[in-house]
């Protein structure tokens, strides 16, 4: 994927003054060989940290790796001290971690208490204020704590990408859809640089590529990449032209940032000025893990990018559209398991879903615009979006959003896409997520989120609690189980 950070981990073993350094070490090469073996980017720190000079030794050494996260491993008690002041002066993410007891055969020689010492450095990280990422069993065999390392490297990558991250928006939120609010406040409390521009700032550049030499080699690629959905290729060098305007608008306007990301205003003035849908352009660069979002949803597109990070995947931004009719229901009974009807919806838009997640995926114009913009015509300026039905597959429904007054919240919702004709027209399929009806209420309605929500493949659920336990999220969402109700929900129900 492009567009996200390559995380390398360095591992610095830390060891307190009243304990064997050599258990530490030992302890510290048997984790290097068992994360050698996932096929991990890590460095091993030669230094063994016992006190605040070997935290500037083991600085410098993480430096000179080229280490951008950080594994914390406490081979033995450990000194609370300096082990937290090197995850405060290190300039990236943190894991602690610790070794537990191998054997019986000598607990009085090679006895490490890093159980114990977790706890004197979860106190110590707190008093430095430090969000630390720390499993939700930190102790264990060599092979065990590399498996913990290998959940942290997902996390890791959303939290140096946030760190780094420009997102550029185009035109201001319309007018029906003010619901997709964004306070910007909490975007540089998460380290989130933004570029509001205006759509003319858009047109006019978008102006200045008219005839760009490099227009036809996209036309081909495109085409390419459509193969017989392409129904609408007369469209083609306007999407393409729009395409190298945003890309080139990133390359000029990225700055001190690394990473970038898209919410842009895409209706009903576009159709009219530039000639088109940008659906398809959104998903093409969504698919190469530069998040464009519909409708200047700021945060949609921050939480594509958080979903691009932590599967690794291209997301996609849906609505939480419509209901699944009980006929479609008792037709497709066979294929649906434990879920009832209430745990079924369709998630939709015009056709901004990368091109990878769709079935028999086309070229097409988008319907609802049409009627607005041209009802008694032939499909002209509504052409350019990309329809199909979802794939099946497990899949991670999450929003973060803030509220009106800047405060961050987010829920997570892993389920499943069904293998179910959708019947309708759009980038469309049909999603299960267990207590959906519930979920829908309490939650989304309840905690006024927005219309949006992010889909990743994949169940991920367990890399973004901790992404968002990392950035300091504290009211996060799931949907709960029967019987385990919500604050809002009615218990006489």
């Amino acid at each position: 994927m492009k567009n996200v950070p390559i995380v390398k981990l360095g591992i610095v073993a830390v060891s307190r003054d009243c304990f064997p350094i050599g258990l530490s070490e030992k302890r510290r090469d048997a984790v290097a060989d068992a994360v050698a073996k996932q096929n991990i980017n890590f460095a091993k720190i030669k230094t063994v940290v016992e006190n605040e000079k070997d935290v500037l030794k083991a600085l410098d050494e993480l430096k000179q790796a080229d280490c951008n996260a950080l594994v914390v491993y406490l081979g033995n008690f450990g000194p609370e001290g300096p082990e937290t002041m090197l995850a405060q002066k290190f300039c990236g993410p943190a894991m602690f971690v610790g070794a537990g007891e191998e054997t019986g055969a000598d607990l009085y020689g090679d006895r490490g208490d890093a159980f114990c010492g977790m706890l004197n450095a979860s106190y110590n990280l707190g008093l430095r204020g430090i969000n630390a990422y720390i499993p939700e069993y930190p102790v264990g065999t060599s092979d065990e704590v590399a498996n913990l390392i290998a959940e942290f490297v997902p996390v890791a990558k959303a939290v140096i990408g946030l760190s780094k991250l420009k997102i550029f928006t185009f035109g201001p939120r319309p007018f029906d859809f003010l619901a997709c609010n964004a306070p910007i406040k909490p975007l540089f409390d998460l380290g989130v640089e933004i570029q509001e521009n205006s759509e003319l700032d858009l047109f006019a550049s978008f102006n200045d590529h008219a005839g760009d030499p490099r227009i036809d080699a996209l036309v081909l690629e495109m085409s390419k990449e459509l193969g017989g959905g392409n129904k609408h290729p007369g469209i083609l060098p306007k999407l393409a032209q729009l395409e190298i305007t945003l890309f080139d608008w990133a390359e000029k306007n990225i700055g001190a940032s690394e990473y970038f990301a898209f919410a842009n205003k895409c209706w009903p003035a576009f159709q009219t000025q530039f000639g088109m849908v940008p659906c398809y352009v959104n998903s093409r660069l969504t698919g190469q893990g530069i998040p464009v979002s519909c409708e200047t949803d700021i945060f949609g597109a921050l939480t594509e990018y958080i979903l691009t990070c932590t599967t690794g995947l291209p997301p996609t931004l849906l609505d939480i559209n419509n209901t699944v009719p009980q006929d479609m229901y008792l037709a497709n009974n066979e294929n649906l398991g434990p879920y009832t009807t209430t745990d079924l919806f369709m998630g939709f838009h015009c056709g901004n879903t990368p091109i990878c997640h769709l079935k028999n995926p086309e070229m097409k114009y988008q319907l609802i615009m049409k009627r607005l913009l041209e009802p008694d015509s032939d499909p002209d300026i509504t052409r350019g979006t990309l329809e199909g039905i979802l794939k099946s597959g497990d899949i991670t429904l999450f929003r973060l959003q803030s509220t009106a007054d800047g405060v961050l919240r987010a829920y997570i919702a892993q389920g499943e896409t069904i293998d179910m004709d959708p019947k309708t027209f759009g980038g469309v399929g049909v999603i299960a997520i267990p207590e959906m009806a519930r979920f829908y209420r309490h939650v989304m309605i309840a905690k006024r989120y927005p219309h949006h929500a992010g889909l990743g493949y994949g169940h991920v659920g367990k890399s973004l609690f901790s992404v968002l336990k990392m950035l300091g999220v504290e009211d996060v969402e799931y949907n709960r189980p029967s019987g385990r109700l919500y604050p809002t929900e009615n218990p006489f129900a």
